[in-house]
């Protein structure tokens, strides 16, 4: 029998089922934004908002709050 066939089950790890993203619950992430596939980090000194897809690459691209609502009604 091979390893991978004589699993104890406490051991494996059960699948996540949700696609909500973990980030969604903090402070410094814009849900609307987020929601839409955006990265959706909020620049917390100047209330601007990332706009690049989620878990880019690299720095933030931050816009200010209107240019924002523009993108999470998409």
């Amino acid at each position: 029998m091979n390893s991978h066939e004589h699993r104890n089950s406490q051991y494996v790890r059960p699948l996540d089922q949700s696609r909500e993203r973990p980030d969604l619950r903090s402070v410094h992430v814009r849900e609307d934004v987020a929601r839409s596939g955006r990265c959706g980090n909020v620049h917390m000194a100047t209330g601007r908002t990332c706009i690049l897809p989620e878990r880019h690459h690299g720095s933030c691209e931050f816009v200010g709050p209107h240019e924002a609502e523009g993108i999470a009604g998409h």
